[in-house]
């Protein structure tokens, strides 16, 4: 039996410069679960060309609600598109409030809930909240192929790259936790 690989729960998964798939090409993807089951993550630097009050008007909850946190909306990944996460960060030791939660770890929930886009629109949500169309999805065993195909690099995730670098910086940002520069690695997969 195959030793069990460890869990990238609250990892960053940085793609590798000669990644050619359009939908994770250039990304960085926080990963909320991993199992033996699969994987699911947020990519969280692809920001679109939609805010809060779009979606809100799509949702038709644009009249009811007074909007002061216009935020941006971003492409969380490839799997249910017209779906919608929040990544938030949630006091430690508190349960968050919204109807459908999901404690990633102590500090990060994501929430699918329309609850909590309202909040944040009136501005009592959380301060720390990215918003999300869609997410990255892995089946069984898919991500650990991935991974040593060289497709991805990962190392744990830090919050302050999520919710307050800039979207365009998150990528290097990430990369550079591992002390690596993106620009100069090569697509050449190193096997012992």
């Amino acid at each position: 039996m195959p030793p069990k690989q460890p869990s990238l729960r609250d990892h960053f998964l940085i793609s590798m410069p000669h990644m050619h798939d359009l939908h994770f090409a250039q990304t960085v993807t926080y990963i909320c679960d991993h199992s033996e089951y699969g994987a699911m993550g947020i990519v969280i630097n692809r920001q679109i060309d939609l805010q809060l009050n779009d979606l809100l008007k799509h949702l038709e909850l644009e009249r009811e609600i007074q909007v002061r946190d216009n935020r941006p909306i971003y492409a969380g990944g490839p799997v249910q598109g017209e779906r919608g996460f929040v990544l938030h960060r949630t006091p430690q030791g508190t349960t968050p409030p919204w109807l459908a939660s999901y404690q990633v770890t102590d500090e990060v929930c994501l929430t699918t809930s329309i609850d909590i886009l309202e909040a944040i629109a009136c501005g009592s949500g959380p301060s720390d909240a990215l918003i999300a169309l869609g997410y990255a999805g892995w089946g069984a065993g898919q991500l650990e192929r991935e991974i040593s195909e060289n497709a991805w690099l990962s190392c744990p995730a830090n919050l302050d790259i999520i919710f307050r670098i800039p979207a365009d910086e998150r990528l290097q940002a990430a990369a550079s936790t591992l002390g690596i520069n993106l620009d100069l690695l090569t697509a050449q997969a190193g096997h012992a």
